[in-house]
């Protein structure tokens, strides 16, 4: 026996995917967030109408890149949202930082210093808790590696100076930038950070280290504390 016509149509949501993907075709930046987050849970969720739980997760996150920077405790709190969504987006993060540290890997960092505040944007600008990443670099101020130090609370990271400078000597490191985040948004330096700060300057000075700079990333800009004399 024949099905009813309309039993054997395809569902809403696959004419709405195709037009979906033609329009990131024709325009990839003119999407809005939340249709750039349904193009992503396409491959997570493969047979349901995922404009909702793109809608819920920018709702409770603000925006794409917070979505994508969110903790994977916090993103599976949204209905709708399983163990393939929170791989893929997390997927989705670790490519976005690799591919902005792939341009500062092997040039001289100090240069092409607009890419590195890419990279640290990319990298923790969005995080929700605090975390301190080190620059290590070589006489000639390339990069040889990136490495989180310390993670922290959502205001505070504890801060081992000595653990720093003892990579820096194991990676045969020259000069360091230090870089956290600030959760909050707001990128003034704290007493702490300033604290902080120094008697890192104090343990590198000792080993020959230079610190060129100490960088705080928040959401929407960065703080430089040699920019602002604090260095």
């Amino acid at each position: 026996m024949d099905l009813p016509a309309n039993a054997a149509e395809a569902p809403h949501y696959h004419g709405h995917r195709e037009r979906l993907r033609a329009r990131f075709a024709d325009a990839p930046d003119q999407l809005p967030d939340y249709e750039l987050l349904e193009l992503v849970l396409f491959r997570s969720i493969p047979r349901a109408d995922v404009k909702g739980v793109a809608k819920a997760l920018i709702a409770r996150f603000g925006s794409f890149a917070e979505v994508i920077g969110a903790a994977p405790e916090h993103l599976a709190e949204v209905k709708g949202v399983g163990p393939a969504i929170v791989h893929d987006l997390k997927l989705l993060e670790a490519a976005a930082r690799r591919i902005s540290q792939g341009a500062i890997r092997g040039r001289q960092v100090l240069s092409s210093w607009e890419a590195v505040l890419d990279y640290c944007r990319t990298a923790m600008g969005f995080a929700e808790i605090e975390q301190l990443r080190v620059l290590f670099l070589d006489k000639k101020n390339g990069l040889i590696r990136d490495e989180m130090m310390q993670k922290g609370t959502v205001d505070h990271t504890p801060v081992y100076p000595r653990e720093i400078m003892r990579r820096a000597l194991q990676l045969n490191a020259s000069a360091i930038i230090l870089v956290h985040n600030h959760p909050s948004g707001d990128t003034t330096p704290s007493r702490a950070d300033i604290e902080m700060t120094r008697e890192i300057i104090e343990h590198a000075e000792a080993l020959g280290l230079t610190v060129h700079d100490h960088l705080i990333i928040g959401r929407k800009g960065h703080a430089s504390f040699r920019a602002m004399g604090l260095l």
